[in-house]
């Protein structure tokens, strides 16, 4: 589609990485404002802890991305700097960003649950935009399909395969999951019928459903399958993700785990 928005010099500004930057800002305000009048949390904590994120977003996203081809990396350790920024995977970032975020609210006396449901809108906003940037980039592709909204790729630049071919547009199938995941959690915040950390764990399985889901059409096949052609390494950690969410609902709900 577009993967480079515009050049100056030798200054290359690629899609991706605008998208990223926006949902990055609009989620820090959206924080901001909630975590300032809901909890009397002050802006400039709430900047040191988006910081602290987008390191464990970063670092996770690349090592995840690297596990899967680790093969390859092993063979040719020299890919893992001409590869270092290109490619992440989000459940990678997602992982290493909810122990970064227990550490840093139970350092600073915030109220873990309560700042997770926040978090949770948060992090949908800067995965809506993200998406945005994969269709523009053409990374995260689909399959070929004859449907009638299958998206052609041409530009050689893009990360689409094959070109000139239309393809299921599974990168806004997530933008479409996301942003109704999102709204739910949004109408669900304003109700007084909920525990605190509900939203968050409801977030990871409304997302690691939708992701299995859309899987199905992914055609971008180099991240590799725990079982070839069946489970993806995504829909694998999915499951393991809900199970997780699960168990952590029931304890927190017999008072087994608390803040």
């Amino acid at each position: 589609m577009l993967p480079e928005l515009f050049n100056i010099g030798s200054l290359h500004i690629y899609s991706y990485g605008v998208f990223i930057a926006l949902g990055t800002y609009l989620a820090f305000l959206y924080m901001s404002k909630n975590l300032s009048i809901k909890l009397n949390i002050q802006e400039d904590e709430v900047v040191k802890f988006f910081l602290l994120v987008i390191i464990a977003a970063a670092l996770g996203g690349k090592i995840f991305y690297y596990l899967e081809d680790l093969k390859s990396y092993i063979e040719s350790p020299s890919k893992l700097l001409n590869n270092l920024g290109k490619g992440f995977v989000f459940y990678g970032s997602l992982i290493f960003i909810i122990p970064t975020a227990f550490f840093y609210f139970r350092k600073n006396n915030w109220p873990v649950w309560k700042t997770l449901d926040y978090g949770a809108i948060a992090i949908c906003i800067v995965h809506f935009f993200g998406r945005i940037g994969c269709f523009l980039a053409g990374c995260c592709h689909g399959l070929p399909t004859d449907l009638p909204w299958g998206v052609t790729f041409s530009d050689p630049s893009c990360s689409a395969s094959p070109l000139n071919t239309p393809l299921h547009p599974t990168q806004l199938y997530e933008v479409l999951m996301i942003g109704c995941i999102a709204l739910i959690l949004h109408f669900l915040m304003r109700s007084k019928r909920k525990s605190e950390g509900d939203l968050f764990l409801l977030y990871l399985v409304f997302y690691s459903i939708g992701r299995s889901i859309i899987e199905i059409f992914r055609g971008d096949e180099a991240r590799g399958f725990l079982i070839d052609g069946w489970i993806s390494h995504s829909q694998g950690i999915s499951i393991i993700v809900i199970v997780s969410a699960v168990i952590v609902f029931f304890l927190k709900g017999r008072s087994l785990i608390k803040e």
